[in-house]
């Protein structure tokens, strides 16, 4: 049986190395994809994830209710990222997004013809920068909520909002991605 969430950070406060490695085997792969749907850049994701998980081993004592460490954590990626973007925004780097390349079956036939794939191809890239578009705050309660299939409350608590500001900052976000999107209806 796995150790709960409160132990882990318990153990983790005491200088647990085996209790922090615990927390980065369960954690690692979802904290690093939502910082790479966040940020758009593996690099970038990588490393605040890498910085996330420093800032718990070093501030693990002064975690004041144990049980939300998952939580903790997720908050702490998420600041990261806003800082990162909010640099990006004043260095006006823009996001390098790539097309996923187009799958084959086994005797190397194309799954779609290459018209199709064109028009995925060029539909995923408006997506992402209507995505790119979008305030942090909206694109990342979107992105859980499309991508992860999180509920409102479950958003709450790793965005660290009330389940209504969730509702609303994903009615919004929601909104401006059908706006930009209204070509490709």
């Amino acid at each position: 049986m796995e150790p709960t969430d409160a132990v882990l950070a318990e153990r983790i406060a005491a200088g647990d190395d085996a209790a922090f490695e615990e927390l980065v085997r369960r954690c690692s792969a979802p904290l690093l994809g939502m910082a790479l749907r966040m940020l758009g850049d593996r690099g970038d994701a990588e490393d605040v994830v890498q910085d996330a998980f420093i800032t718990v081993w070093a501030q693990a004592g002064e975690l004041v209710e144990p049980a939300a460490l998952r939580a903790w954590l997720f908050q702490i990626a998420r600041r990261k990222c806003l800082v990162l973007l909010r640099t990006r925004r004043t260095r006006r780097t823009d996001l390098v997004w790539s097309v996923p390349e187009q799958r084959s079956v086994a005797g190397g036939a194309p799954l779609a013809d290459p018209q199709r794939a064109a028009e995925a191809g060029a539909g995923v890239l408006e997506l992402m920068r209507a995505l790119a578009a979008l305030p942090p705050p909206q694109r990342e309660v979107w992105l859980l909520a499309e991508i992860d299939g999180l509920s409102y409350q479950e958003i709450g608590e790793r965005v660290g909002a009330g389940e209504e500001a969730v509702r609303g900052r994903l009615f919004r976000a929601r909104a401006a991605l059908a706006g930009a999107l209204r070509a490709w209806r």
